[in-house]
């Protein structure tokens, strides 16, 4: 017989023990699906994916809803039964919509946020309220090719490697604890579209991956890096 009634009498009398040797711990229950908001821009690639992987059950979460400051992805979003919420971004309203998307979280009670290809900067404040709790993706490969056209610049200089990293948001834009990447071979032949196509297949690829991780309980924050037990 189990020494313990449920997962509160655990925490309740492992405490204790945790308070004496400064523990940073926790336990949860498996058949709870943490509650997701994906955050989305205009490409729907990775969205997409993490729809198909969450409804077929690969991915074990709760979509409670998107929030996107275009309008591309409602109807894919609302098909799925998903509330969209559309937030219109201009140079003047970032620190508005930041405490919008806040209230979200707070009110769909959110564990996890995802950035889909979310082309929005996050403000500091946005990020340590954040911490831990936010994924986003990016083309880690294409580090010397920041700002506009980033896969015309790759192909104008004949790269041979692109790829994806996924790791969590922090303050630092892209330099947060990494979670997975991955890389693949690129020739003279690819053209700005076949680079743009393979990164956004590995960015697909990866993003799951991390999220999958996460919603499983399988990452370990250590500091600026990551363990992942596979």
């Amino acid at each position: 017989d189990s020494k313990f009634k449920n997962l509160e009498d655990i925490r309740t009398k492992f405490t204790p023990i945790a308070e004496k040797y400064s523990m940073q711990w926790e336990i949860n229950d498996y058949s709870q699906r943490p509650r997701v908001l994906i955050a989305v821009s205009k490409f729907g690639h990775c969205l997409n994916d993490l729809l198909h992987k969450t409804k077929s059950g690969q991915i074990p979460m709760e979509i409670a809803g998107v929030v996107s400051n275009h309008t591309e992805m409602k109807d894919l979003v609302e098909w799925h039964g998903i509330n969209y919420f559309h937030l219109p971004s201009t140079p003047d309203n970032k620190a508005e919509n930041e405490e919008k998307i806040l209230q979200l979280i707070d009110g769909l009670r959110i564990d996890l946020v995802v950035l889909a290809r979310y082309m929005q900067i996050l403000s500091p404040k946005m990020c340590k309220a954040l911490s831990g709790r936010c994924i986003n993706i990016h083309h880690s490969f294409l580090p010397s090719f920041k700002g506009a056209a980033p896969y015309t610049q790759a192909h104008d200089r004949g790269v041979k490697i692109v790829g994806a990293t996924a790791h969590y948001v922090t303050p630092d834009l892209d330099e947060g604890p990494i979670i997975e990447q991955a890389v693949e071979r690129v020739d003279h032949t690819y053209t700005t579209d076949d680079i743009a196509m393979t990164v956004r297949d590995l960015e697909t690829i990866i993003l799951s991956r991390a999220v999958k991780w996460h919603v499983e309980r399988r990452i370990l924050l250590n500091g600026t890096k990551t363990v992942v037990f596979r």
